[in-house]
């Protein structure tokens, strides 16, 4: 007499049960080792076990079913790394930068520098924020280093005139 048609479902189900339970934390360890994250590898490993289950009676006759959902697993985490630099890169690209405004000073300062002739001005940059020395200066400027140590006076004559009346007037 035939078996009854349950009883292969119920022995399909019961090799799959012993299948998952012989193979399930092998491969978890394997995506928690590839991923860092142990939640997420178990997700994937169950998601592959998943998508064996569906297709069970073709893969179990495969030589090696665990190498099958051991692919499937790799391939899921794999998908998930890329998604996950690809929202990454997205999130970087949207960050907003906050800079601090400038201070008072600051404005005050890039507002005096501009008030100055250009050749004082860069002398003055070049000098002292640029760190060059008088002669490198006069070189860069195609002048007399003795030009250049006008400037750099005037300039800061020019400076302390315009920041004093400021810091009064303030």
């Amino acid at each position: 007499m035939p078996e009854p048609p349950c009883d292969d479902a119920d022995s399909s189900a019961s090799r799959f049960a012993e299948f998952y339970g012989a193979h399930f934390q092998r491969i978890a360890v394997q995506l928690y080792a590839y991923l860092g994250d142990h939640a997420e590898a178990q997700d994937l490993a169950q998601e592959a076990f998943c998508r064996a289950l569906e297709q069970w009676p073709r893969i179990s006759r495969y030589s090696d079913p665990a190498g099958w959902v051991r692919r499937v697993a790799w391939n899921l985490a794999t998908s998930r790394l890329r998604r996950l630099r690809t929202a990454i890169g997205f999130l970087a690209r949207q960050r907003e930068q906050h800079v601090d405004g400038p201070t008072p000073d600051r404005v005050a300062l890039v507002t005096a520098l501009a008030g100055l002739p250009a050749a004082q001005r860069r002398a003055l940059v070049l000098h002292h924020l640029a760190g060059l020395g008088v002669a490198e200066i006069a070189e860069q400027e195609a002048v007399a280093e003795g030009t250049v140590r006008s400037w750099l006076t005037r300039g800061r004559a020019r400076l302390a005139a315009q920041l004093t009346v400021e810091v009064w007037h303030a």
